[in-house]
């Protein structure tokens, strides 16, 4: 069997594992860089089912590595679109309250803006009609001028295709299957040497980084995301619109999105899924990923760490095209919510647990030493930092 060498080798080509050999090869510009996937292109998981969202950066503390992060991420992402003529929906964002107990958790997201250097502005109803007329709002939203929105896999074969005109080389359909030696894995029946491996794995990223002895007291949960595509022909909404989140969970509930082509959908869920792959039916099905999933989402329901069982009870509801319509009729003055009627590409957020606190990750996670690195917690706005926080990988970790 051939060897393939190279000095890096990047496990995953979705956005994360694409912006690492991106910034692998602007600080080593004569280094070899091999990137490997087990599917036939690049974003066929997270990166190209997300929302597309370049988010702003204010739902994230200040200390954290999102908000560092987001806000440098919004600012490249957008000038990376905008020099490589990827449309780019500029359309900003609106968050908006039902009543008066979320407007504390409201001026708490502006506080976080604040803190993070985001442009941000509190406005009433009437400043909220002039921005969004269909928005509704209980006294006061949130503006944010800077989110838009673009097609993330249009952004992921940009990428691509610049890093294959620099020299990088790209292996499709080759799955990481095991670790060799310290520098060998063998990956869709190919042997591949390296210096440094860097696993951007997303949803396998745990399981690779046990092969080489990290992710310790990690595990990977699941948590499938859907959307319900807007059908008629008209455009009821021109921005983005968002609720207040629950600021306990790295989820921020059902919105409207609207798309690079101005139509709109409605999403996403996070419904705790089985398999990794729990996409549609038993595709991709996996017993042994269903047990292993099933042991931790049963501990959590048991024990309702970080309100889990609620959480789960909530969103397996919004399986319902009428529960998902009804959930997002109290943001918008008008619409038909019955033109909600198509269900889009489902999505699986790569969430990280923390086995020993029994708590969500909410930050970004790194692993690594002196052959290997480890990106085990890369979930929403990892799209959007994408860019900054690789770079910030490649400095500290390679």
């Amino acid at each position: 069997m051939k060897e393939i060498g190279s000095d890096f080798l990047v496990v995953g080509a979705g956005i994360v594992g694409l912006s690492v050999a991106r910034a692998l090869k602007e600080k080593f510009s004569d280094a070899s860089i091999t990137v490997i996937d087990k599917e036939p292109a690049v974003a066929m998981h997270s990166s190209g089912r997300n929302s597309g969202v370049i988010h702003a950066g204010f739902y994230y503390t200040a200390d954290s590595l999102k908000a560092k992060f987001t806000r440098e991420g919004n600012k490249e992402l957008t000038e990376f679109c905008e020099s490589r003529g990827i449309k780019i929906n500029k359309c900003g964002k609106v968050v908006v309250t039902k009543d008066e107990d979320e407007l504390e958790r409201l001026f708490e997201l502006k506080k976080r803006g604040d803190l993070n250097g985001v442009p941000l502005k509190v406005i009433d109803e009437k400043e909220l009609a002039e921005i969004e007329p269909n928005a509704k709002t209980f006294e006061y939203a949130l503006w944010s001028p800077i989110t838009s929105t673009v097609n993330p896999t249009e952004v992921c074969k940009k990428i691509e295709e610049e890093l294959s005109s620099q020299g990088v080389k790209f292996f499709f359909n080759t799955p990481y299957e095991e670790k060799l030696s310290s520098s060998k894995i063998r990956a869709g029946a190919k042997t591949f040497s390296f210096g440094k491996l860097i696993n951007a794995a997303g949803l396998y990223a745990d399981k690779i980084a046990k092969d080489f002895g990290f992710s310790e007291n990690y595990v990977i949960i699941p948590f499938k995301g859907i959307y319900l595509e807007y059908t008629g022909n008209d455009f009821p909404i021109r921005t983005n619109i968002y609720p207040v989140p629950d600021l306990k969970n790295p989820f921020l509930g059902v919105h409207y999105t609207v798309k690079v082509d101005g139509k709109i959908k409605i999403g996403p869920t996070a419904i705790p899924a089985f398999w990794r792959e729990n996409y549609n039916g038993f595709e991709n099905f996996s017993l042994k990923e269903l047990v292993q999933i099933v042991f931790w989402e049963s501990r959590l329901f048991i024990s309702d760490s970080f309100g889990f069982r609620g959480l789960a009870l909530r969103e397996i509801k919004k399986y319902s095209k009428k529960y998902l319509q009804k959930l997002a009729k109290y943001m918008v003055k008008e619409i038909d919510v019955k033109k909600f009627s198509k269900w889009g590409k489902p999505g699986i957020r790569a969430q990280l647990l923390n086995v020993k606190t029994k708590e969500l990750v909410m930050d970004f996670v790194v692993e690594g030493d002196d052959k290997s690195v480890h990106i085990l917690n890369a979930v929403s706005p990892a799209f959007t930092a994408s860019f900054p926080f690789t770079r910030w990988v490649v400095e500290n970790f390679v």
